[in-house]
């Protein structure tokens, strides 16, 4: 009696973890970006306390830029995306290793190539969303 109360009344599904509405790049796009401001306030300062606080704050930000990554990685693009755009696992990836790189850097160029690949996954999340 209890297993029937219990009892799912609905079965949904979904092609993610969640319906949709709760993934989106832009969360990647704005910590890559601070990355890059933040590098480029380190350029224009070379007080040693800002250039301490600054590199928490870039390095966490960079951190956080990956999450995002690595959750639309693995969370929301499926197989039928990876066959329709093969160069998404290279892409992710080199996304990943161009926030790491970024993330060791002072150089805005960095943080540069990091909004780059970002803003390409953003294109192919966005053309999978019309789908």
């Amino acid at each position: 009696m209890l297993s029937r109360l219990f009892a799912p009344k609905v079965k949904v599904s979904a092609h993610c973890d969640l319906p949709c509405g709760v993934y989106d790049p832009a969360q990647a796009r704005i910590e890559a970006e601070s990355v890059k401001a933040v590098q480029e306030k380190m350029a224009a300062n070379d007080d040693p306390h800002f250039q301490a606080r600054a590199t928490v704050i870039k390095e966490q930000r960079a951190e956080l830029a990956k999450h995002h990554v690595s959750v639309l990685w693995s969370d929301y693009f499926k197989p039928p995306h990876f066959e329709k755009y093969p160069q998404l696992h290279v892409l992710v990836n080199d996304t990943l290793k161009a926030l790491s790189a970024a993330k060791a850097s002072t150089d805005p160029k960095t943080g540069e190539k990091a909004l780059e690949l970002i803003a390409e996954i953003d294109k192919i999340f966005w053309e999978t969303k019309k789908a």
